[in-house]
This record gives structure tokens, sequence and C-alpha cells, in this order.
């Protein structure tokens, strides 16, 4: 067997990947400067103490779409997670970028999600300043709340994970989250729908299927070969024209049909119910909230926010239930 340090892993990745991919030892590296492993790259160390952190824990009973559902197929969060890191490192490998970073970068997207899944930046974006973004609030939890001292590389991944942000991610191993999010939400969240009777596979848009293929299978493997042959091409990672578009057309048939459809909107109005009033309750009790789930000397509303947005959704019903139900049986 081979026993390879660190300093051979990093001459390695500058002989095998492409010269656009980011480099561990050209890292920007921490807030905190650490002395280096004697056998992991930088991006390695970041992929493991993600994975061995508590908010990346919790994903699995955090929300991707439908709240509480019944049967043990749905995708939770955690799932999502898993393919998100799936996608991205099989782009990574094929495009020559760095597989470490991607995968730290995927594996750490959606730990700043609150519960009941993008409702949650619906509820709590009216108690702050400008909009609360799950993206920023995964790098205050892997910065602040959390503590791993990152790599910048990987936080900025983070950071800009979403479409939504800008500007959009320093890296190319940043952008295939980008587009390993979207591959893998799309897929996973259409065949939940179908699962669940929302809609009918007649339903879906016939250029998604004329596009992608027939099956979930093929789906993920079209989009996954689009980004490779448009990136490898361009050399900037970029997706087929074509497949853009169809992803585009698919992503709005699921929010009118799926992520907006009346039966949502109500559980959403539940969801936005139990997270404004549990911050509203810590808001007033800001003594209740343990220092661990925030910064020690937060504003109240700070402290509220960070606990309540650290919570997974069970936890969330259970605490809304123990403080509210009493009020409501009087």
């Amino acid at each position: 067997m081979l026993r390879r340090a660190r300093e051979e892993r990093e001459r390695l990745e500058h002989e095998l990947l492409a010269p656009e991919a980011t480099k561990a030892d050209r890292s920007a590296g921490r807030a905190e400067p650490e002395d280096p492993d004697e056998l992991r790259t930088a991006f390695e160390r970041d992929r493991d103490r993600v994975i061995h952190s508590k908010a990346f824990r919790r994903l699995k009973h955090k929300t991707q779409v439908f709240l509480n559902p019944d049967g043990d197929h749905f995708v939770t969060r955690m799932t999502h997670t898993i393919h998100v890191n799936q996608v991205g490192r099989a782009l990574a490998r094929a495009l020559g970028l760095n597989e470490d970073l991607t995968e730290a970068i995927c594996l750490a997207h959606d730990v700043g999600h609150s519960p009941f899944g993008h409702t949650g930046e619906e509820a709590l974006s009216p108690l702050v300043d400008g909009e609360w973004l799950h993206s920023a609030h995964g790098v205050r939890t892997l910065s602040l709340l959390e503590p791993l001292n990152l790599s910048h590389e990987v936080l900025d991944g983070v950071r800009a994970h979403s479409w939504r942000v800008d500007p959009p991610p320093e890296t190319p191993e940043g952008w295939l989250c980008r587009f390993a999010d979207r591959i893998a939400y799309l897929t996973h969240d259409v065949s939940d729908a179908l699962r669940a009777g929302v809609i009918e596979y007649h339903d879906l848009p016939v250029a998604a299927l004329t596009t992608f293929g027939a099956t979930a299978r093929e789906w993920i493997g079209s989009m996954v070969n689009a980004v490779i042959d448009a990136s490898h091409e361009t050399g900037v990672v970029s997706m087929r024209g074509e497949h853009l578009e169809v992803m585009g057309t698919l992503r709005s048939f699921m929010f009118e049909r799926v992520y907006l459809r009346p039966e949502s909107e109500a559980q959403k109005d539940k969801a936005i119910l139990v997270i404004q009033d549990l911050v509203r309750y810590y808001l007033e009790h800001p003594d209740e909230v343990p220092d661990s789930y925030t910064v020690p000397g937060a504003p109240p509303l700070t402290r509220a926010i960070d606990y309540v947005a650290g919570m997974t959704d069970r936890y969330a019903l259970r605490a809304h239930d123990r403080l509210y139900r009493p009020t409501l049986l009087d």
C-alpha cells in the first residue's frame, strides 16, 4: 500500500487537475490560521469537518418540499444534500476540477436552512432588515454558531450556491454546486410529486421528456452531460443552452403545479405561523435561548432567530406545541 502525505496529494492536484481547478495549496486560507494536516489537504479537512458537524446531522429532519410526508421514500434535506454531492463529484471528476472542494461545498451548502425549507426564509425575512437567506445563514452557522474555521473557498461556495445570490461563486467548484443543486432538486422533487399524486406523468412538460429522457436516471445523466459538454467547450462552468432553457421551463412548471399549489400554501401558512410564533417567544424570553445555539451577547432578536433557524422541523413543532397549546386550550 501507499502512504501519500499531504504534500504529495497537493502535487498530484497540480499534475492531474485542469488548469482552471482550485488547488488546495493555493487556498486563500482560513479566518484563524492552522498548521497543515500531515495527510489531508485543506479541502479534505473541510469536507470532514462538515460531515461531523451538528448542523449537518440536523439536515435529516429538515423539509425538502413535503412537510411531514407519509411514506419513507420522500426526500429530506439530508438526502437532497447527498444527491447534490453525488452530482457535484461526478461533474468535478469529469471536468478535472477539485473534487474535494466540490464535495465540501455541496455537503455544506444547505446547513443554514431553517425549519420547513424555503418557507422558513419567507417567515424570517419580515423580521430582519433586507432578506433572510439560508445561504448567508449557512456561512454564519459554519463561521460563528458552530465555528469550523473552514477555508475561504468553501464558505464562498456556501454563500453563493443559490442562483439568487450575487456576486456568483469565486471558484469553478462553487459553480458546480449551483448546477448540481438545481439538477438534484428538480429531479427528485418531480419524483416526489409523482409519488404523492400531486402531478401525473402526462402533466410533465413535453420538452422535459424529449430533452432529458423518460426516467429520473436519464434526466440526471442528460443534465450532467449537458454541463460537462458546455464547460469543456467554453472553459467555464456552464450548461448547453437547450438544456438550460428546458430546465427553466421545468422549474416554472414545478412552482406552478407543486411548490405554490393551494395545498402547499395552506401548509406554508401554518409553518410561517410556527416559526414567527417561536421567534416572538424567544425574543421576549432571551434567557431561554442556549448560548450554544447563538453568539453570546448577541441582540435578543438575533439570538431568537439563530435558535429557531437551527431547529429541525420536528423540534420546532414540539417547541411550538409546548409553548402555545396550553394557551389555545385555556
